[in-house]
């Protein structure tokens, strides 16, 4: 769908400034980034979390690390739609050096490698070519990774390093046919603007297999919810992967490189890498499992409207709602449990904004009697595969889909 031309000029007249010296808050002490804090519920404790407002082009935000800077969306969000706003977007980086400024005017992406024409495009350029929307949600790898028991090294994350967003760009595909693929190229890399803080850091770079770069959907995004995407979710330019996990979705997007041979990079071989199990599944301790690039997501859900601990009216109904998605395919179905999942109920799918995206359901839920309750939730998507019962445990935290329940009291 074609966006108006405001929009264009915004993005090509965009000087984007991190205000208030963003090296300089990086520096500051725990305690004074703190609002208030949040407790997150993580079995053993530990749970803790300030909030803070202090980064640039974003809102009230749960302070996961200053430098390099982890934010995460306060779970209340999800409820207000099924698109998460750019200012409370969670944020995730490697590497702490990272510009505080952009000019768009000197910008190029490189295209470069197993190409005919290497290429070195400004951001008219691109925004010269076709434009494409998506809705897609981009979660962390770790997403929920202070649930695991045992708990395991990395980010502690609750359940907000995800977020929705319908994004706008170009198709990488028409970025590649542009520079002219060679035959023999196996996988395309991708680099962005941040740099390791020492000399012998592995740059952060992802690869991607060649037919999945060139398959139409993978995208290079300018835009999220019809708005400039904020300096640290990646502007000017982020790779959009959509039904994959963040790690490949490479922001400050600067440098494509067309490759003849399979990346072996520390952050394809060593880093993000998960069991070659069913649900990314082993014990702790358990020694000669295989490891593979992580790939695609599962389908997971979430009661949204409800928090731990909460009163429903006994006998009565009462709404109940929250948000899902599939993960690689489009939500099927959402079923809600109040008896440990003996028995499940249907709920009511909201608008579908496309396979990839986060879709609300709801449901109006009558308890039976006073008591106790845990309510279950879970998704199959429309390829199948449903949430599983029990959790996955894998020594980096990874890929974590358990079906989620939340206790509350009927009185």
């Amino acid at each position: 769908m074609e966006r108006p031309d405001p929009l264009r000029r915004t993005l090509t007249r965009r000087r984007v400034i991190g205000t208030a010296g963003m090296a300089g808050l990086a520096l500051a002490s725990t305690p004074a980034w703190a609002e208030k804090m949040v407790r997150l519920t993580f079995p053993g404790g530990a749970d803790e979390r300030p909030l803070t407002s202090a980064f640039p082009q974003k809102g009230t935000m749960i302070l996961q690390r200053v430098r390099p800077p982890l934010l995460e969306t306060p779970f209340e969000v999800f409820d207000h739609g099924v698109f998460t706003p750019n200012d409370r977007f969670f944020v995730r980086w490697h590497w702490a050096v990272i510009p505080t400024t952009v000019d768009t005017a000197s910008f190029r992406l490189a295209v470069r490698g197993h190409v005919n024409q290497p290429l070195s495009l400004t951001l008219e350029e691109l925004l010269a070519l076709p434009q494409v929307e998506m809705a897609a949600v981009n979660q962390c790898s770790g997403n929920s990774r202070g649930f695991f028991q045992p708990r395991v090294a990395g980010g502690e994350w609750g359940n907000g390093a995800m977020g929705n967003a319908r994004w706008t760009g170009v198709r990488l595909k028409d970025v590649l046919d542009r520079a002219g693929v060679k035959p023999g190229a196996v996988q395309v890399r991708f680099n962005g603007m941040d740099e390791p803080v020492v000399a012998d850091g592995p740059d952060f770079i992802k690869s991607l297999a060649i037919d999945h770069a060139r398959d139409g959907e993978v995208m290079i995004a300018y835009a999220m919810n019809g708005r400039p995407m904020p300096l640290l979710n990646g502007f000017p330019l982020r790779l959009i992967v959509p039904g994959w996990y963040a790690t490949y979705w490479v922001k400050m997007l600067n440098d494509i490189e067309v490759l003849d041979q399979p990346d072996t990079n520390f952050w394809m071989k060593t880093a993000y890498t998960i069991p070659d199990t069913p649900n990314a599944d082993m014990k702790p301790g358990e020694a000669g499992v295989k490891m593979v690039p992580i790939n695609r997501m599962v389908p997971r859900s979430f009661i949204t409207n409800l928090k731990a601990g909460e009163h429903l009216p006994a006998g009565r109904p009462a709404p109940v709602r929250g948000i899902a998605f599939g993960g690689d395919s489009g939500v099927a179905r959402v079923d809600l449990s109040v008896d440990g999942g003996k028995s499940w109920q249907a709920t009511r799918l909201g608008t579908d904004e496309g396979k990839y995206s986060f879709r609300r359901w709801e449901i109006r839920l009558t308890l039976p009697a006073k008591g106790d309750y845990a309510l279950m939730v879970r998704c199959t998507n429309s390829d199948g595969a449903a949430q599983p019962e029990r959790p996955n445990w894998n020594p980096a935290g990874f890929m974590r889909n358990a079906i989620e329940a939340t206790p509350v009291v009927a009185s």
